[in-house]
């Protein structure tokens, strides 16, 4: 494989290099408007030719800076060094994005040769003994040659960067580290195409309408449109990206159905085959541990968390396990009402895994009266998108306009929109790409083509964001109906892109750049909004009669918010335990099995048996291929930060409170990266975060609900449903 991978990259390069004028890579910035990529222009074969000739303009300005003679300043040495890859920065962003939305086997080449082409350049970078001289003199200096405080951060970072790039390493240990690096780059890239290929090879194929029993009409509706799409006319088709597994774990009343879908998605990259991840996870975790060690720290994680809020893998540990015994409790509890109803409609076996989804929607309907098929219908999801923009605009003043000839990667991107202020000026471009297809990933996420960057000329990069999801497609005529999941996720992406946008800074290592466990933040805030009626009833018309959500559905959303948060707290929490302790040995610990060493993982915090963590080891994306590693506990810690920002607003008696808005933008999303991202909150709150807010969020401090069950019942045969014609 990795001849025919060199082949065909080779191949790629030699095509390319022909008609290296006719490369729209090379022709920065963009003729287009608005400056976006020309997507349509660009081929896989000008990829590799195009990071050749931006890794050579970098490399060309770094040796500038190295072999300058002249003493070491900011202005000679920091300021071309942070702007180095500009070139670089965006062809990066193109390919890698598109490899996230529109990967074929061909990127996947192009991909793999980049990245081993990234990793070497940039371990040759850090290791450049006379440009790191340089920029230790400016560290060295940054007190006493009249530096400003953003400066003084920014030569701080950089110096830092270089340290644990391995910069103090001897050239014998400088050698090993680049291999490791080279090794970790080509693993994490396995394990990605591994998911991707496990995600889109399982199908659940449906042919008789009795097996679609407790399916609402639109799943069923969508399962017959995506199985027409597949060739399979007649049929109805499940998936296991979530959009169509999640509805189907929910509604479908037939248990081997469900242990069937729910196994595939559990099992992913541990079947055994040439796409399973176990020895992937395994080496990866010590090659971390060696990596972490020669740089001086006692593990991968206590190497990662040491840039974070945190500061230490103990007090991550520390902050969720305080969450773990209240949410385990609750769970537990949670498990039992659903065991007690499920006996009323005699269902006398073992409630497993798979069977969490199903028990639960139906005791949440039973006991609220909330049934997720009647919310949907307020949730169409242009109105939701309308919904994001006004609350924006209450907020921040900023306005959207639709742009309908702007180039797009994927004709299936939804739709783009012109950020404007408040004043008219122009902000930045947002894509939306709203429906899963086989080449994109599986989740949702915020990414931009184009990062926000003030210049010393008075202009401004602005920022080119793109919101990715993987909702339900449309049916027919009718529009996309979102679930009450699905617009907490549309709202915390946009709160992503909301980060981007309004980033302000003169230097990219400050502009923007914040520790992975704040990241979260800015989208987090975001999904309080539309958990407020105030928001709520702006937004939330039927999708057929445009009335507004009844005050009664919202009563009953809040009366069921803190339902089953038990069992996502916990799911959550046992995915961030379980990357922790993959990221907490050291290089001498001896893993053999990967399935047995999950297991004493979840062993020793006490999950039980009915709830898996939210992602097992062998498809952990976020750890071993996503950049999260040692990370995953930053959305619950986020969590903690979104909770107390938003009690502002709520302790104000304005959710849409101005004044606050301007200053959590100020000082929480345009301007945090200058300074240390527990200052910038503390600019905005005036206060350290209180956990009180996050664990009433999610109503880890309730005594247990009282449910009674009542007596068995005969269950009534639920009727086959009707089909809409194929």
């Amino acid at each position: 494989m990795k001849k025919l991978s060199t082949i065909v990259a080779a191949t790629l390069m030699a095509t390319a290099c022909t008609t290296m004028n006719d490369n729209p890579l090379l022709k920065t910035p963009f003729q287009t408007e608005y400056n976006v990529p020309p997507f349509e222009e660009i081929k896989p074969s000008h990829y590799v030719p195009a990071f050749e000739a931006a890794i050579d303009d970098a490399r060309r300005a770094i040796d500038l800076i190295a072999s300058n003679r002249a003493d070491a300043t900011f202005q000679n040495t920091i300021i071309p060094f942070d702007r180095r890859d500009e070139h670089l920065n965006v062809i990066s962003n193109i390919l890698f994005n598109i490899c996230e939305t529109d990967v074929t086997d061909t990127l996947n080449i192009v991909s793999a040769t980049v990245r081993e082409m990234l990793t070497s350049y940039g371990d040759e970078t850090v290791m450049n003994d006379a440009l790191f001289m340089r920029v230790k003199k400016v560290y060295d200096d940054r007190f006493n040659s009249g530096l400003d405080s953003s400066q003084i951060r920014v030569a701080e970072l950089y110096y830092k960067q270089f340290v644990r790039g391995g910069a103090l390493l001897s050239p014998a240990d400088k050698d090993k580290l680049k291999e490791i690096n080279l090794e970790l780059a080509k693993l994490s890239h396995k394990f990605a195409m591994n998911l991707l290929a496990e995600t889109n090879a399982y199908q659940l194929v449906i042919d008789t309408v009795p097996d679609l029993a407790g399916l609402p009409e639109g799943v069923i509706a969508a399962a017959a449109e995506r199985a027409e799409k597949a060739g399979k006319s007649g049929k109805w088709l499940f998936t296991l990206q979530k959009a169509s597994m999640i509805p189907f774990l929910t509604y479908s009343e037939k248990h081997d159905l469900r242990k069937q879908i729910y196994d595939a998605y559990s099992k992913r990259g541990n079947n055994d085959n040439e796409n399973d991840n176990k020895d992937i996870i395994i080496k990866l975790s010590h090659l971390r541990a060696q990596k972490a060690e020669l740089l001086g720290y006692k593990s991968h994680a206590h190497y990662v968390i040491s840039e974070n809020m945190a500061s230490t893998p103990e007090a991550v540990d520390s902050f969720l396990m305080e969450l773990w015994t209240p949410a385990l409790q609750k769970a537990k509890y949670e498990l039992k009402d659903m065991k007690d109803f499920a006996w009323r409609y005699n269902h006398t076996t073992t409630l497993e895994a798979c069977d969490w989804f199903y028990w639960a929607e139906k005791l949440r309907k039973a006991k609220f009266d909330v049934d997720e098929t009647e919310l949907s219908q307020y949730f169409a999801l242009p109105n939701v998108r309308a919904g994001l923009f006004e609350v924006a605009n209450k907020l921040y003043g900023i306005k959207f306009k639709k742009l309908d000839n702007v180039p797009v990667y994927n004709k299936e991107c939804s739709e783009v929109f012109e950020v404007t202020e408040k004043d008219g000026s122009y902000l930045g471009v947002f894509y939306f790409d709203y429906f899963p297809r086989a080449s994109k990933g599986a989740g949702a996420w915020c990414t931009s083509f184009q990062s926000a960057l003030d210049n010393f000329d008075g202009t401004r990069e602005a920022a080119q964001v793109s919101n990715v999801c993987n909702f339900t497609a449309p049916v027919g005529d009718q529009p996309a109906l979102l679930t009450y999941d699905d617009v907490e996720t549309m709202f915390h992406e946009f709160g992503h892109g909301l980060h981007a946008l309004f980033s302000k800074g003169y230097y990219r290592k400050t502009c923007g750049e914040v520790p992975r466990d704040y990241v979260e933040l800015p989208s987090q805030i975001m999904e309080h909004w539309p958990n407020e009626p105030e928001c709520l009833k702006t937004f939330a018309k039927h999708f057929q009669t445009g009335e507004a959500i009844p005050d009664a559905l919202i009563e009953k959303v809040k009366k069921a918010g803190t339902f089953n948060q038990g069992f996502a707290t916990v799911e959550y929490l046992a995915a961030s335990l379980l990357d922790l302790k993959w990221h907490t040995i050291d290089s001498k610990t001896v893993i053999s099995d990967a399935n047995a060493f999950e297991a004493e993982a979840m062993k020793g915090i006490g999950l039980i048996d009915e709830i898996l963590p939210r992602y097992r080891s062998t498809y952990l994306a976020h750890c071993f291929s996503g950049g999260y590693s040692a990370g995953y506990y930053v959305y619950m810690w986020a969590e903690l930060l979104d909770c107390d920002a938003f009690a502002a607003y709520k302790e104000s008696g304005d959710i849409y409170n101005t004044e606050l808005a301007a200053s959590f933008r100020k000082n929480c999303l345009a301007e945090v990266g200058e300074d240390d991202a527990m200052n910038q909150y503390l600019k905005f709150r005036g206060k350290k975060p209180d956990v009180k807010y996050l664990i009433e969020k999610r109503g880890l401090n309730e005594k247990r609900p009282v449910y009674v069950a009542p007596k068995p019942v005969v269950a009534v045969p639920v009727p086959a449903p009707e089909v809409p014609a194929q």
